[in-house]
Parts: structure tokens; sequence; C-alpha cells
């Protein structure tokens, strides 16, 4: 595919002083009429110094008159969406003029000129290695899409990064660094929360199909079966996986609005008898606590702490860190 012929012109029909422009070239090496590349391009000041990268989409220009840190800046756009034009930012742009970028794709580097110094020097600028992760939130016995949902990024430390909601085609997407693992957490009123690994890539875009279960039958005759809610090792704050474990405990008793429940939480065998019961009462309260604050009555929940005396892994003094966690956790039986 040959490249836009793109250019820069005062000529009538222009929303400022210099705007930039686009022609066509024929099969006969004409040229067609020129065409404004418009608003998202193009503002009441001056725009020039155009370049195409070499995926034919992507094009670089200097702007006076759209939003910037002063004088001359460089702005990038993607031709082939309907986003605005975005500004590089610092390093690259300054208070000075800041035009004429380019980028051999090959080397991974851009050049560009500007005045910072007091005279146009050339310069060099090597890109920050970045990544799309485009998540499609969907119904996982359906396929349909799901709008509204919530969905976070998360980092290999389990930091929250941020936090979205879909459009209406399901789709939310995040801009991550290369070479690094994250994780996409997506939550829906009515379905069970998950979380979904992402791929590793060195740039690009990279897609996860985050398919959640509708709730359904985790209610037996005794208790609300949930996946394990763990807690860390001597704590009793609820952690984000137990978040996302209690949102559907929060979502039954929504749907189901006679259940009274009462939370059991239960510790592993290290530490007095008396230090773990304490332990174990804070985090039934924590947990009773958190459902309440999701909107469920205060009348419909309450806790109990067990200690270690029910274990769910019977393992003494030889209990491997996995067993030590089984041990940690929540349990949630139906009163009425």
């Amino acid at each position: 595919m040959e490249k836009p012929c793109i250019f820069s012109s005062d000529m009538p029909g222009t929303l400022g002083g210099i705007d930039i422009w686009k022609v066509s070239i024929n099969a006969d090496g004409s040229y067609g009429k020129p065409e404004n590349l418009g608003a998202k391009v193009n503002s009441e000041g001056n725009e020039s110094f155009p370049f195409i990268a070499d995926d034919n989409n992507t094009l670089y220009f200097a702007s006076s008159g759209k939003q910037g840190l002063g004088g001359l800046d460089i702005f990038q756009i993607d031709l082939s969406k309907s986003n605005e034009a975005v500004n590089l930012g610092k390093p690259v742009n300054t208070e000075k003029d800041d035009f004429g970028f380019t980028f051999n794709k090959a080397k991974n580097l851009g050049f560009f000129a500007s005045n910072r110094n007091g005279n146009d020097d050339i310069f060099g600028a090597t890109p920050v290695c970045g990544v799309e992760v485009l998540t499609v939130v969907t119904n996982a016995k359906t396929g349909a899409v799901l709008a509204n949902a919530n969905v976070s990024i998360v980092d290999d430390k389990r930091n929250v990064i941020a936090t979205k909601t879909t459009n209406e085609k399901g789709e939310v997407s995040y801009e991550v660094e290369c070479e690094k693992s994250y994780s996409i957490q997506a939550a829906k009123d009515g379905f069970e929360s998950n979380t979904f690994g992402v791929t590793k890539t060195k740039g690009g875009q990279t897609k996860v199909d985050a398919a959640l279960q509708p709730i359904e039958s985790i209610i037996t005759e005794t208790e609300i079966v949930l996946n394990p809610i763990y807690f860390e090792y001597n704590k009793s704050n609820i952690t984000q996986e137990g978040a996302f474990e209690l949102d559907k405990l929060v979502q039954v008793l929504k749907s189901n609005d006679k259940l009274v429940i009462l939370a059991k939480s239960h510790t592993d065998n290290r530490g007095s008898d008396a230090y773990n019961l304490a332990l174990s009462d804070r985090r039934a309260k924590a947990t009773v606590q958190y459902v309440i604050s999701k909107g469920i009555s205060k009348d419909r929940i309450s806790g109990k702490g067990m200690g270690e005396i029910e274990p769910k892994v019977d393992c003494k003094e030889a209990c491997t860190e996995e067993q030590y966690a089984q041990n940690r956790r929540s349990e949630f039986l139906i009163v009425k």
C-alpha cells in the first residue's frame, strides 16, 4: 500500500494559518483534489512538518495551535481511527519550538528538530515501548458482550493500575509497558468475577477475552459456595482476590433477599489458640463489613471467628505454605 501524500499549505480552506492536507495520486501519476485533514489535526494556529510512519496510518506533525508546552509542539495521530491527536509530551516537546519529527521503525529511533538550546538543532528520540491491552468482556454461556462491566488492570505485584467500565461493545483498552506481566480483573453484577492473564509482548496490541460465568448454582441447602477467600499470613484485610469472591456473595444476597448468612473465619495453627481466635474474629468482622459496604443489610450477615479449631487440612506441625493458606479462609453458611 502506497503512503498517502501529505503536505502543509495555507491555501484557501484552511482552519487557521497553515494546515495539513492530503491528496491522492492517480494511476497516470497526476494528483487529485487536495483534502484538508480537518479539526482532529488542524487548528486555528499553524500545523506543519507532516510525516507518515511506515504503517501508513500514524501521522506526526508540529502544531502551534493545539494545547501544548509552548511554541511548536509535536503531535501524533492514527489516521485510521477517530481519536484525537496526542501531544508527545516531554522530553520530546519543550516550551520552545519542536518540529520535523520522523521515525525509523527498523531502528526504533526518531529524529526531530528543536531550538531549545537557542539554535535549530537535530535530536534523536527513542520511544518507550508500549502495549495496548484490549479487553472484551462477554457472557461465557451466550457469548453476548457485556457493557458497563468493571475492568481493572493489575501489575505483577497485584497493584491495581487503573479501573475502567466497558463500552457498548464490551470493550476497554489500557496502555501498559512492553515485556511486563499484567492481569485483567473483570466484574459485573450477576456474573462471577474472574482474573485473566495478559500475554507479554514487545509492543502493539494484545487482546484479552474476558468471558464471565453467570452466577447460578453456587447455593446449596446449607451454604453459599465460593472459591476460597484466603487471607495473608497474620493479616485480616480483604485482599483484591478476596474482594472479587465476596462480590459474588453480594450478588447472591441481592438476588435472594430472604437469605441470612453466617460468615465463619478460620486461621492456620501458627500462633497461640487465643491469638488465633482473636485474629479470626477480626477476619470475620472484615468480611462482614465488606459485604455490608456493598449495600447488604447488617441484619442479613454476621461473622464468627473460629480460630484454628476447624482446619480444612489437618496437617498439625508439618503443614506446607499452601496448606497453611488453605486453612486461612472464610466460609458462608445459610442461617435461614
